[in-house]
């Protein structure tokens, strides 16, 4: 298994995921996305695993400007609004290889092989 975790040091889903991972001794990789951003490799990983951009999206995120002006531009204006802008992401995502989640999902995690 080759573990990514993906959040913020403050986020309180965040510390609970890495310590689902660490209660089960499971190795991962923490990444805090205010010291480095995904890269665009990695963020169309995790969006195409877990089903598109609208549900990597957290709509109750401090940011509430870039937020809404996400929901109102094109397709296309998103995906690259939503790189620049990283702390709208819903937090954790985890990543193993080609599967990821989006939110604290110990129940799809217990899976993973």
């Amino acid at each position: 298994m080759n573990v990514q975790i993906f959040g913020t040091a403050k986020c309180f889903d965040t510390k609970k995921a890495q310590r689902y991972f660490k209660e089960r001794n499971i190795k991962f990789q923490f990444i805090n996305l205010k010291e480095k951003a995904m890269s665009k490799g990695e963020f169309n990983s995790v969006k195409q695993a877990v089903g598109g951009l609208d549900s990597m999206i957290n709509g109750e995120c401090k940011d509430q400007d870039t937020v809404a002006l996400i929901k109102y531009i094109t397709e296309e204006a998103k995906e690259a609004k939503v790189l620049e802008n990283q702390q709208v992401l819903r937090t954790p995502i985890v990543r193993n290889g080609r599967i990821a989640t989006v939110g604290y999902r110990p129940e799809v995690w217990k899976e993973w092989k």
